[in-house]
């Protein structure tokens, strides 16, 4: 039995959240709750946030055990941009992409324990 949660549209580009979303992938739930808590990383935040809904949703919904609780599955995929225009010389623009995320943590009971 595992246990799911998502956090939508967060404001953080895809590809900095996955920095600290691969370091917790396969580690038990208290490691990777201690991990995040001190990591100094932006985000470390939203990412520790989705984590703790997920076993929130694996104890209550599910009747597991929260000591036994490993992340089986986290990823990060990308949402919809943000498309700003920034003027440049002579009359120009530069369109900035301000980038969109999609968290997604599973987390599972792990058997011999």
């Amino acid at each position: 039995m595992q246990a799911k949660a998502v956090a939508r549209y967060v404001r953080m580009s895809p590809r900095k959240v996955r920095l600290v979303v691969d370091l917790i992938r396969g580690k038990s739930v208290e490691e990777a709750d201690v991990l995040l808590r001190y990591l100094n990383k932006r985000a470390a935040r939203p990412v520790r946030k989705v984590l703790k809904s997920a076993v929130a949703n694996a104890v209550n919904n599910h009747n597991l055990l929260e000591d036994a609780l490993y992340v089986k599955a986290a990823y990060v995929d990308e949402g919809p941009a943000l498309k700003r225009i920034l003027p440049r010389a002579r009359g120009r623009a530069d369109i900035i992409k301000k980038r969109t995320s999609h968290i997604t943590i599973i987390v599972e009971e792990r058997n011999g324990q």
